[in-house]
This record gives C-alpha cells, sequence and structure tokens, in this order.
C-alpha cells in the first residue's frame, strides 16, 4: 500500500513541475494585449490561465492528499522502543552513585581478529 501511495506521489511531483513549466510569466501575457495573435491560441484569446490555475490547484490538493497519506502510513509502520541488543540509558534516582562512564562491564568481550594486542 505504501509502495503505491510512494508511486502515485511520485507521478504527481512529476505532474506538478510540468505543469508549472509550461505556464507563462505574468509579462508574458503583455503582446496578447496589443493583438499578437493571441486568438489564435489552443486555449483562445483569454489563453489558458483559467485552465492551468485549475489544474495546477486539483494537482496541488492530490499532492497534499497523498503527502498526508505517506506520512499516516510511515507512522503507522514505525516502531518505537529498544532493541534487545541495544544499550539504552536509564534515569537513576536522586542521590545514587553511577560508575564512571569510562568503565567497562566485565562480560564485554572485544572482538577477535585486527585489533591490537598491547
Amino acid at each position: 500500500m505504501e509502495s503505491m501511495v510512494l508511486i502515485v506521489h511520485f507521478f504527481l511531483a512529476l505532474a506538478i513541475i510540468g505543469l508549472i513549466l509550461l505556464q507563462q510569466g505574468k509579462g508574458a501575457e503583455m503582446g496578447a494585449s496589443f493583438g499578437s495573435g493571441g486568438a489564435n491560441t489552443v486555449f483562445g484569446s483569454a489563453g489558458g490561465f483559467s485552465f492551468f490555475a485549475k489544474l495546477t490547484a486539483i494537482l496541488s490538493t492530490l499532492f497534499f492528499i497523498s503527502s498526508f497519506a505517506l506520512a499516516i502510513l510511515a507512522r503507522d509502520n514505525a516502531t518505537v522502543g529498544v532493541s534487545a541488543d541495544l544499550p539504552f540509558l536509564q534515569q537513576s534516582a536522586p542521590g545514587s552513585v553511577q560508575p564512571p562512564l569510562n568503565e567497562v562491564p566485565e562480560d564485554v568481550v572485544a572482538p577477535s581478529g585486527d585489533v591490537p594486542v598491547e
């Protein structure tokens, strides 16, 4: 399920990037107002602003929904806790004596192999 949402999310991102690159800047419409062939465009003389604006809004909304779905799926798949193999810090009671940090417990054995011997 997560991989399917991730694939949809990826293609929505590509579609938004492509759609933004197709849009013209604000200064590009100046020539159309003086009659430079604006009536012969694909989207009419008004241009495709409303079409591109609506499509951008729809794709952005879908992108937001897929982002939210990915966040929920990641939260559900996350494991919280401490593994039995990993050490963790424990809070000690106030006034108790803690051993120094540089002491190595007796049950810890150095790995054999390329470890230099002093």
